[in-house]
């Protein structure tokens, strides 16, 4: 008999319902069976959505398929039909709601980067470790088919020694100065602004892709400095203000910009901004090796250019030395064949949110453990620990992890 994992959602935002919407589709995409890719070992079940408004749980009640809803977290966590607690609210509440949720013995998945400051991630892997939960942190980019494929060339060799590597993530959500004083531009909300954001996604990608960061060199800085105030009730990063309106000061930061050495001799920069005028969504990476190189850029996810130094027949398909060749996703990729068949026929990116949570939903049923999980955001919070150092050294930091014994 197939096992049923309860789930209860902390944070009923876009990302809470992202990922309410992803368990909701894992038995349309995956059949029950033995293969941890292809299948789902468990089936999901909805049991309790909390927020803090209350709307919002009727909302997931009537809309979502939770059995139940609260404002309360700790009756959405202490639920005794609920096995995993997904951690979608404000960074700087990520904190108590994940080590709540792991003295409570429940498997915690929690959005990147987990904490809202390195300190407050080290503490949370902590006390999920001594709990003995499966934890796992949202880092979904690494899902993308293609992001896949990058990855098998790079460890079988076909690019040959990686010797460069450029990420970034320009996105225009806070290119607007009318653009509402959310949780994210407060440190007392967010944390730490772009850097924990989503330059996260960026270099845990890069560490994924080429190994650990050893030291770093970085800057930061905050472009709009005030912002207009929301009104009673909220309002989210993408909602807008008008001139006039009562505003309050931005206190994290807007962009931040790396140089950073990989501990296998590679050279890497990382840039990353909220407040720049044109790319929309551009997580991208670039990565240089002795044979040949490759590009992706998320608002393009289903291309990626190869280029190669001598001819190759990969995937039957042939890759010549005299430019980039575009590739296409298709079901011949990981995963892409669940969501559509044949190639060039895109997916989307809650889509690589329904893969994320596939990949939770069966680490709990084998009670193993899930990577990325609570390991990978250390990995992370220590290269963030070492650029927030950088900014008031302005020099090299050693990359050192603040993992807590």
């Amino acid at each position: 008999m197939t096992k049923t994992i309860g789930i209860a959602v902390i944070g009923f935002g876009w990302m809470g319902q992202a990922h309410s919407r992803s368990y909701h589709r894992i038995p349309t995409l995956f059949p029950v069976g033995d293969d941890p890719v292809q299948n789902r070992l468990a089936n999901p079940r909805l049991v309790v959505c909390c927020d803090t408004i209350e709307a919002k749980g009727h909302e997931a009640e009537a809309n979502f398929g939770f059995a139940t809803s609260t404002t309360d977290p700790a009756e959405a966590i202490n639920h005794p039909e609920v096995d995993a607690v997904i951690v979608c609210g404000p960074n700087m509440l990520h904190e108590e709601l994940c080590v709540a949720a792991a003295e409570a013995g429940k498997h915690v998945f929690c959005e990147k980067p987990v904490g809202g400051t390195p300190e407050q991630t080290a503490r949370i892997e902590k006390a999920t470790r001594e709990a003995g939960v499966i934890t796992g942190v949202g880092y979904n980019y690494r899902w993308a088919p293609l992001v896949q494929y990058a990855s098998q060339l790079i460890a079988e060799g076909v690019l040959g020694e990686i010797t460069n590597y450029r990420g970034r993530f320009f996105s225009m959500y806070g290119a607007d100065p009318m653009g509402l004083l959310s949780w994210r531009f407060e440190h007392s909300g967010a944390g730490y602004g772009v850097s924990t954001d989503i330059l996260s996604h960026s270099v845990d990608l890069a560490m994924m892709l080429n190994g650990p960061i050893t030291s770093v060199v970085g800057m930061a800085e905050t472009f709009i400095k005030e912002r207009p105030l929301p009104k009673p009730g909220g309002g989210s990063h993408y909602d807008r203000g008008e001139p006039g309106d009562p505003t309050g000061p931005v206190t994290n930061e807007d962009y931040a910009g790396c140089m950073v050495k990989f501990e296998n001799g590679a050279v890497g920069t990382f840039e990353t901004s909220r407040a720049i005028v044109g790319p929309q969504s551009q997580m991208a990476f670039e990565i240089y090796g002795t044979k040949g190189s490759l590009r992706w850029n998320l608002e393009t996810m289903n291309e990626m250019d190869i280029f190669l130094t001598e001819s190759a027949d990969l995937d039957g398909e042939q890759y010549l030395h005299d430019g980039y060749t575009k590739v296409y996703a298709g079901d011949r990729y990981p995963y892409h064949g669940a969501f559509v068949p044949g190639d060039a026929n895109s997916i989307g990116y809650e889509d690589l949110k329904v893969i994320e949570c596939l990949g939770f939903l069966n680490a709990v049923a084998q009670d193993k453990p899930y990577n990325p999980g609570f390991d990978q955001a250390i990995d992370y919070v220590s290269v963030q620990a070492a650029l927030v150092r950088s900014w008031e050294s302005m020099a090299w930091e050693q990359v050192s992890s603040v993992r807590l014994p």
